[in-house]
């Protein structure tokens, strides 16, 4: 399974790291959801397929899963429930290609750093931007960025935002203060008129809108495949994150909370390395009993080998991860040879006779 299923859940939040340097609004927010129904750990790990799901929908769960993203960056998933749709009917969601599906999120919370945002930000989504070593500061629905903006020469700049959830699935930065902060050449600054559109690259960003002292963000065009779809309620920091809720979330995050961690899909159809899987029974369970499940993104089959996988009787797998930190420095190669088949003296592998 690649980064496909963890990295849809990173692409929302650099979509919101990328909201953080740029800035939207649009206070139409989508209605909210109903109340939340009741929640059962046997009800999540069942075979349901809601009636409002189309044929051949993969339902996805996930709760406290902390994704990596490289050596410094984390995505926190409290609680995720949706569904992966195909985008093509005839092909399958596959793990190892993220545009043939995308994920409609029904609840999440998802909570991200502000201090990996600022460093994922100067290290890799501001290479074209006008501005540079930008920081990240805030609380509730505030916003402060810090930053060198270059126009002319270099420019120190603060801005003051708010941040909040538009219409079809946008996310809201209403500008209320940008300022240039001191500098030597004084003489010059009132030749100077910073305005928002400066902050952005001239030739634009897909996704990305400027209007007045607002910039909307649309995260279905601004996000990498596999694309979100969602109704987004909620975004503001809870030092020191990042967090953004999906539909009525918040209620279900509360009563799941002594659940185990885990990642489950259920239904339809997927791909996954050279494995499909149909009618999808697929749950991977936390080992430890610590607050998270550490998936790292890049090195996740190591993960795999090192835990340990079964069958259910209904023909399901429930494959039991290690976190990353609990991983051995090595281990050795699992291939079973034609010379140990051709000889039934030889002893089992190790990993094997050791369970």
């Amino acid at each position: 399974m690649r980064a496909g299923l963890p990295f849809l859940i990173l692409a929302l939040a650099v979509s919101l790291m990328l909201l953080v340097w740029h800035f939207h609004s649009t206070s139409n927010s989508r209605p909210a959801s109903g109340p939340a129904s009741s929640y059962q750990f046997s009800n999540a790990v069942s075979a349901t397929n809601p009636a409002h799901a189309p044929s051949g929908t993969t339902m996805l769960k996930a709760h406290n899963l902390r994704l990596r993203k490289g050596p410094n960056f984390r995505v926190y998933v409290r609680w995720l429930h949706g569904k992966m749709i195909p985008t093509h009917n005839r092909i399958d969601p596959s793990f190892d290609d993220p545009e043939s599906f995308f994920l409609d999120i029904e609840s999440g919370v998802i909570r991200a750093n502000i201090g990996d945002i600022s460093n994922f930000l100067n290290v890799s989504g501001s290479g074209s931007s006008p501005l540079k070593k930008i920081t990240l500061s805030g609380d509730g629905n505030q916003v402060k960025i810090n930053g060198t903006l270059h126009k002319i020469f270099p420019l120190p700049i603060e801005l003051i935002a708010t941040i909040a959830p538009a219409a079809d699935n946008q996310i809201q930065m209403h500008v209320e203060k940008l300022s240039i902060l001191k500098v030597p050449l004084i003489g010059l600054l009132s030749r100077i008129h910073i305005t928002i559109s400066d902050l952005i690259h001239p030739g634009g960003v897909p996704g990305i809108k400027v209007s007045g002292d607002d910039i909307f963000f649309d995260t279905q065009k601004l996000l990498p495949p596999p694309h979100l779809w969602g109704q987004l309620t909620s975004v503001h920091i809870v030092n020191p994150d990042l967090e953004v809720i999906y539909g009525n979330a918040q209620n279900a995050a509360t009563q799941v909370e002594q659940w185990r961690n885990f990642l489950q899909l259920r239904g339809g159809n997927i791909e996954f390395g050279k494995l499909t899987m149909h009618d999808v029974d697929l749950v991977m369970i936390d080992i430890s009993n610590d607050a998270w499940f550490d998936l790292d993104l890049a090195h996740y089959q190591q993960q795999l080998v090192n835990g340990y996988t079964r069958m259910t009787p209904q023909a399901g797998l429930q494959i039991f991860m290690p976190d990353l930190d609990e991983l051995p420095p090595s281990k050795a190669n699992l291939d079973v040879t034609m010379e140990w088949l051709k000889n039934r003296n030889l002893p089992p592998p190790a990993d094997l006779s050791a369970r």
